[in-house]
């Protein structure tokens, strides 16, 4: 027979073997003595005669506590009670416990009679070994990685940077390893840094809970923290600094973090792990931050590293620590919010699911709804979004591009049926910002515009963690710097304020006549919830864009159709919107500074190919600034983070969105610009001065293209290629010509 539902994921979550052990203690002493409520001396002594079987027969187990002893054979049986606690209340869906400190199992257990107590004993029997064989299949050993790094990062920083083993040991092979970890779940991301472009003083190895936090500067995680000195390795239960510093200073930022430590350490056990602020790292100021964010840790001397089996052990503990205080704050979100009949804020910005499985959910939705867009387009949009909150969809009539914005913001719970998706369409007569802020009447009485309105709700508390879509269909049909230039202005504004992002006024309240204008409308500005985007359909009745708009936005072109392409046949349930919160799409970086840190050596070589890109671009004057710089940077690191595509694939799309939008003209001068980048792109010799005579080898796309193997950004060379074939054709060229 099968379980019943309320046992058959009684053992979902393994974080270790006690659970299934304790089952089958009690399984085995009631068939030999057919009594139901057994002692709990009794299951405590089967429970440690279990553990010190597998022991002495050199069979993988769980050790014991690091607070107990290191081994099995040196614990009691009155301390295994103190370890049956855990376990016995993770099961208190299927035992009881009495005033006699006798256990039994529920009333509905008995009732199934036998039959039911095998069913389960099988179970547990099958869930225990394949927990073992998870633990036995890992050949990652995190004593000999901590091991290496304490006694080579030394000596490795007086070696180039780049390509060193040790950086690859970091981000890619511990973090793997740990994942393999059968206590480390779904929700866990394992990251580490030695340092961006240069070697970090303290590098470090983290733990993140998505739930709560996807980044070291904000938040609660654990941590290896390695000295400076390679003396010690410390794991630390720890909060990030860097945002609470900068949002409330250092003075404030350190009581807040001291006043965090304070409280977690009261809410959690934190057994055999210290509780003091004598973490020593570094003598720089770092080691200052480290002190007061540091709640527990355990220090280990690189002359005297305990046995792997025991590192692996204080982490899994440090981790079952870390999941009460994860659940706890979960939960006291979800009272708050229940409490408050409201969407708390602080509920709404805790994000269930990963980047990848969001933009997987939102991709399904659109297919469902019998659209079909090119692989990679999602992933594209997102990340154009994330870097900034204005992007350009630009290509010819019909392709989708309204759709692709509406359908997007619906997979993310924003339509127009609850105010939070907005489609506005521009008219060739708008000449000023009030065609879309609002205006005065004669009366002296404020009518407000559409993007006001919603500027208004999206404004309001209880909706600031909902994201708003604002799509501006036909943008250019009226001079875009005309009627948005107050938008762009006050968008570049955007700095940190109490947590969110904020903006100068859009509206003064000076501006104002009546007083419940004022109230409603004064000092009204662009919340960090509303994101913008545009259509674009290039003609002879539209007018092109400036630099300064290129520079804000990014602008994805739908040109490339493929009209075989049929929708996809629905199967299955169809998928509705699940609402995603603000955080999903809100940037985490406003300037370049913010993301140094952690991200110094992905910035450091995206700026190096934009340096190269902008000596060829000062030929003609269309090079780019900081503006620029910093968003690609952005970009990139958004893209490195979530593993979306190759960091060619990002940087191809970059150049194709941010470089490539300022070209135009019919000179000789951006003919040779066009054939510099196309080298760049193609990432190998081309003969310029050749072509700069005869353009014919290129005429052809597909076959120039295909005859160029291993293209670097082919994306971008595509559509230079296009360019250049107007270029000659017509006698002028633009990345706008369709």
């Amino acid at each position: 027979m099968s379980l019943p539902t309320e046992l058959a994921s009684i053992f979902r979550v393994k974080q270790k073997s006690y659970k299934m052990v304790l089952v089958l203690s009690m399984i085995g002493i009631w068939r030999e003595t057919q009594q139901r409520f057994i002692s709990l001396d009794s299951i405590a002594e089967r429970f440690l005669s279990y553990c010190r079987d597998r022991e002495v027969n050199n069979l993988v187990v769980d050790i014991p506590p690091n607070s107990m002893a290191s081994r099995w054979s040196e614990v009691s049986a009155t301390q295994v009670k103190a370890i049956l606690d855990t376990p016995v209340e993770a099961l208190r869906s299927i035992l009881a416990k009495n005033d006699r400190n006798e256990l039994t199992f529920t009333y509905a257990i008995w009732d199934g009679g036998e039959e039911v107590l095998t069913e389960l004993e099988r179970y547990a029997n099958r869930e225990l070994e394949s927990y073992y064989t998870e633990l036995q299949s890992s050949s990652f050993s995190l004593k000999e990685h901590l091991s290496h790094i304490l006694l080579t990062y030394r000596t490795a920083k007086q070696e180039p940077f780049a390509n060193h083993p040790l950086g690859t040991a970091f981000r890619r092979t511990i973090p793997e390893g740990i994942r393999q970890y059968p206590f480390i779940s779904d929700h866990i991301r394992v990251q580490g840094s030695v340092g961006q472009g240069n070697w970090a003083t303290v590098p470090w190895i983290a733990l993140m809970d998505t739930r709560l936090t996807g980044s070291t500067q904000y938040g609660e995680y654990l941590v290896y923290l390695f000295a400076e000195d390679m003396s010690s390795v410390y794991l630390t239960f720890n909060q990030g600094v860097t945002k609470p510093i900068r949002d409330r200073g250092r003075r404030a930022g350190y009581t807040y973090l001291e006043n965090k430590v304070d409280q977690i350490r009261k809410q959690l056990p934190l057994v055999g792990f210290t509780k003091d602020d004598r973490i020593e790292l570094t003598t720089s100021g770092l080691g200052r931050d480290y002190q007061v964010s540091t709640v527990a840790y355990v220090r280990y001397d690189s002359n005297n590293l305990p046995q792997n089996e025991q590192l692996v052990a204080d982490l899994q503990r440090m981790m079952e620590d870390y999941q009460i205080y994860v659940q706890s704050q979960l939960q006291t979100a979800a009272n708050e919010e229940e409490e408050d009949q409201i969407e708390d804020e602080e509920s709404e910005e805790v994000e269930t699911l990963s980047v990848t499985q969001r933009l997987s959910q939102i991709r399904s939705f659109i297919q469902n709804r019998g659209f079909s867009y090119p692989d990679g387009l999602i992933e594209n949009f997102y990340l154009s979004i994330k870097t900034k909150p204005f992007v350009i969809l630009a290509g010819i009539s019909g392709t989708g591009k309204t759709k692709l914005v509406k359908l997007f913001a619906e997979a993310m719970g924003a339509t127009v049926q609850n105010g939070q998706f907005a489609l506005i369409p521009v008219r060739p007569d708008w000449s000023d910002p009030s065609d879309l802020l609002g205006y005065k009447d004669l009366s002296g009485t404020f009518r407000p515009g559409r993007l006001t309105e919603v500027l208004y709700e999206a404004s309001k508390p209880e909706n600031r963690s909902k994201p708003y879509f604002i799509c501006l269909d036909e943008m250019n049909l009226a001079r875009v710097e005309h009627y948005f230039s107050d938008l762009l202005s006050v968008l570049e504004t955007q700095e940190w304020r109490d947590g969110e992002i904020a903006t100068a006024p859009l509206i003064s309240a000076a501006s104002l006549s009546s007083e419940e204008d004022q109230q409603k409308y004064g000092d009204l500005s662009i919340p960090d919830n509303v994101y913008f985007m545009g259509t674009v359909n290039m003609d002879e009745t539209t007018h092109p864009f400036s630099k300064k708009v290129l520079d804000r936005a990014n602008t994805i072109e739908f040109n490339y159709i493929n009209l075989l392409q049929l929708p996809d046949e629905v199967v299955g349930e169809t998928i509705t919107e699940a609402v995603a919160p603000n955080s999903f799409l809100r940037s985490d970086f406003l300037q370049l500074v913010d993301a140094l840190d952690e991200n110094r050596e992905l910035i450091s070589e995206t700026t190096q190919s934009l340096a190269q890109l902008n000596e060829i671009l000062e030929g003609i004057h269309a090079h780019v600034g900081f503006r620029v710089r910093d968003s690609v940077s952005f970009y990139m690191i958004y893209n490195r983070r979530d593993n979306l595509m190759s960091a060619d694939e990002a940087f191809d799309l970059q150049l194709l969105q941010k470089i490539l939008p300022r070209i135009q003209g019919s000179s000789s001068a951006v003919r040779r610009v066009l054939l510099e980048l196309l080298k760049v792109c193609l990432d190998r010799p081309l003969a310029i001065n050749e072509l700069m005579e005869d353009l014919s080898p290129v005429y052809n796309e597909a076959e120039f293209l295909n005859a160029q193997s291993q293209i670097k950004y082919p994306q971008s060379a595509r559509k230079i290629v296009f360019m250049l074939r107007r270029l000659e054709e017509d006698g002028f060229t633009s990345y706008w010509l369709s």
